[in-house]
């Protein structure tokens, strides 16, 4: 992509990659996703907010031809997909300045080798001119890393904001066209970046809510021309509000648990439960991640692989402690052979998930009428827990 305006004298000059589908070497892409750098040209100064992924170069410096110097790096986080060619923008303009928090620069200093006379750093709510614009630096630690800040652009009330309310999505319009695939896309990105990091992100959007925000500039995907949709989604994922939803996680080597699992999403569907059931020897684990947002209870089902729950169906354990969701209850289900510590090794993994542990059920070999009595009366225990809490 060539530059694109957003206002007179304020471009995106990043990159789209269409192509990428794991970030990080764990999260999915299904929809690629754009690092997104923006320059703006003021009355005295210019400054490039964030640069892009390295194997993005060619783009960026592509889009840079016609700007001949330059003033400021404004860099909002470490990582590598917005700070990794920092070294390269200095090399091509040597008076510029790497503009970041106290503690980026601690953070780019350590990753890329940076020299200590080419920073500045600036406080929360410290501002910096262009002349005849004025930047206004929000610091928002723990969005996703302590480093994180977001510019705010006073005179024309655009956030720049990195990584808060991005979404991995590559698509060729500057702004959001298309509400609910965005809405999608950004959830998605909610749930497997930000979503561990939720009571710090009420924190920062209180402190947000304190400006008037025109547009939102984020790191990752479109351009937010009406900021109300991401902003109102982060007010409802980041709240304490669960609703009628469970998420089945399992893995069934030989059938039994599968038959189990069969049995309590009937049960749960017959009782007015939303139920989200994922097979994990397939599943997308970001679709996972998206159905534990908003989810009252998880039940993880698995046959025990020597006395513990299946390699596939612990790796979802960890990835649910990890993203610390908002859960209210858990359970667990499955079969063993001859012996098992399935719910011990299961509830000794989420120290992070603040659940009330609902009775497990675990059967011998193939599950009997007993067994399916069990199920049935999980089912009627969440339902009832959901209908104590109001969700309906």
């Amino acid at each position: 992509m060539k530059p694109r305006k957003i206002k007179d004298g304020i471009y995106a000059v990043g990159a789209v990659d269409w192509d990428r589908r794991l970030f990080d070497g764990l999260i999915p892409l299904p929809d690629g996703t754009s690092y997104n750098a923006y320059l703006v040209k003021g009355s005295e100064k210019t400054a490039l907010l964030d640069t892009v992924d390295p194997a993005k170069r060619s783009i960026l410096f592509e889009n840079l031809s016609d700007v001949h110097s330059l003033d400021y790096l404004i860099a909002h986080h470490g990582e590598q997909d917005h700070s990794g060619l920092t070294p390269d923008i200095l090399a091509k303009y040597p008076s510029a300045k790497v503009v970041c928090s106290p503690k980026a620069k601690g953070i780019l200093t350590d990753l890329l080798a940076l020299p200590e006379d080419r920073f500045v750093t600036v406080a929360d709510g410290q501002t910096l001119s262009l002349g005849d614009w004025t930047f206004e630096f929000v610091h928002t630690p723990w969005v996703h890393w302590p480093e994180t800040m977001c510019t705010y652009l006073r005179e024309d009330k655009i956030l720049f904001s990195c990584d808060f309310f991005g979404s991995h999505i590559a698509q060729s319009n500057l702004f959001v066209t298309d509400r609910g695939r965005v809405y999608e896309s950004a959830k998605r990105y909610f749930a497997e970046i930000m979503m561990p990091f939720r009571t710090a992100i009420q924190k920062n959007l209180e402190r947000l809510g304190k400006l008037e925000i025109a547009t939102i500039a984020p790191s990752h995907g479109p351009v937010y021309g009406d900021p109300r949709l991401i902003m109102d989604a982060y007010r409802e994922w980041t709240s304490d509000k669960v609703k009628n939803e469970v998420v089945v996680a399992y893995v069934s080597m030989h059938g039994s648990t599968a038959a189990m699992v069969d049995h309590l999403v009937a049960g749960l569907a017959e009782r007015g439960v939303q139920v989200w059931q994922f097979n994990l020897t397939d599943t997308d684990i970001g679709k996972l991640a998206v159905a534990l947002v908003d989810a009252a209870t998880i039940v993880l089902a698995t046959p025990a692989v020597h006395v513990g729950p299946h390699p596939q169906l612990a790796f979802a354990v960890f990835l649910a402690n990890a993203l610390r969701p908002k859960l209210k209850f858990a359970s667990v289900i499955g079969s063993y052979g001859w012996g098992h510590k399935i719910v011990d090794q299961i509830a000794a993994m989420i120290p992070n998930l603040k659940v009330e542990l609902l009775p497990p059920v675990i059967c011998r070999g193939l599950p009997r009428e007993g067994d399916f009595a069990a199920v049935e009366n999980l089912a009627e225990t969440i339902a009832q827990k959901h209908a104590a809490l109001g969700l309906d």
